[in-house]
């Protein structure tokens, strides 16, 4: 069985879904039998996607703008990818819109937020998603996923059978637990500053603890950021942030250690996550973790962490002022964290991927 896997979305910066791509192909590889091969595919114009990138995965890299590609598959479902990478048996598009093919196709969703709020998005994803997702999930053989929530989600809303969508959690990483916890680390903020991530409210928060212990330790924003994230880099540059908030920018995936082994807990304040990896990377390493009611952050959470309300400003606060006065909740936090941590495996979901793959081909 050849398996053909769009890498795009992690050929520049591996943020979430990016991460989300290459972490399920590598774990892919490990679970191939023999008789399997998995390729991975890449269109654009100055980005070049090199042999090796996936250790043992074949490469198709096309040279044609992304852009020009993109309104021929997701406007005129042409040409069909075997065009470029000759014949296979599965066809799998790491976003929702099909990649067309004569061999079954499969599709990731890995949140609806395009459909609630398209003012978030831009260029291609707000042209084609919110009007072509829902009869590409439902023309698509499998429709992968990354929560029970997303996967509740997009059987209600898209109209995909049940017993079509496939649940395929990212795992923990591979790191070692920190030998200590730093008390006064840094609070760490990570992800794109986009308008769901609701940074405003982490903000607010912050300030306010630091009106109530201003020794607090320094908060760092580590993510990209979007034209909506300008007032809040204003905040940050203001009293009474100025000097205590600081945004780090895009961190690339190697350097995301090195941020968690600092930190005094991590806060995710999101109105809508389909998964929240940062969770599942900040509890592998030993840090604790302050995050949302909304989306799935409370599925992958669990007991591990301090659950607020997205748009409780006092309860964020009061959550971040527990965990620098109380030792002994931090300390039960990190445990249960390490416990939630090894629920969650990159071989076990690429197995179950392997499996549904074979399935249809």
């Amino acid at each position: 069985m050849r398996i053909l896997l769009d890498y795009r979305p992690a050929l520049r910066q591996r943020t979430g879904v990016g991460e989300y791509v290459h972490q399920i192909a590598s774990a892919l590889m490990r679970q191939l039998g023999s008789a399997d091969g998995l390729t991975l595919f890449s269109s654009s114009w100055k980005d070049r996607l090199t042999p090796g990138t996936v250790p043992g995965a074949g490469v198709v890299d096309v040279r044609v703008p992304v852009r020009v590609l993109n309104l021929a598959w997701h406007r005129l479902g042409w040409p069909p990818v075997e065009r470029f990478a000759g014949r296979v048996d599965i066809a799998h598009s790491l976003h929702p819109l099909l990649m067309p093919a004569r061999a079954p196709q499969v599709i990731t969703v890995h949140d609806l937020d395009f459909l609630d709020h398209p003012e978030r998005t831009g260029a291609e994803i707000r042209r084609d998603y919110a009007a072509l997702a829902a009869e590409h999930a439902r023309r698509a053989a499998a429709v992968v996923t990354v929560s029970a929530f997303t996967a509740q989600s997009i059987a209600a809303r898209l109209g995909v059978p049940s017993d079509r969508v496939v649940v395929c959690s990212p795992g923990a990483p591979a790191w070692p637990a920190r030998p200590f916890t730093p008390v006064i680390g840094p609070i760490l903020f990570m992800g794109t500053l986009e308008p769901r991530k609701n940074v405003g409210v982490l903000l607010q928060a912050y300030a306010r603890l630091l009106a109530q212990v201003p020794n607090a330790p320094a908060l760092w924003l580590a993510g990209g950021d979007t034209p909506a994230a300008a007032p809040w880099l204003r905040m940050m540059a203001e009293a009474p942030l100025a000097g205590h908030a600081r945004h780090l920018g895009y961190v690339a995936a190697e350097r995301r250690y090195d941020l968690y082994m600092q930190a005094s807990m991590l806060v995710l304040p999101s109105h809508l996550e389909g998964f929240g990896m940062p969770v599942l990377e900040a509890m592998q390493v030993g840090v604790p973790v302050i995050v949302s009611n909304r989306g799935a952050l409370p599925e992958v959470a669990g007991d591990a962490a301090q659950i607020v309300d997205a748009d409780d400003v006092e309860g964020f606060t009061a959550a971040m002022r527990r965990n620098l006065e109380d030792p002994a909740l931090v300390d039960a936090a990190i445990e249960r964290g390490f416990a939630r941590a090894r629920s969650y495996s990159w071989d076990r979901s690429a197995a179950a991927l392997l499996a549904r793959y074979h399935q249809l081909a």
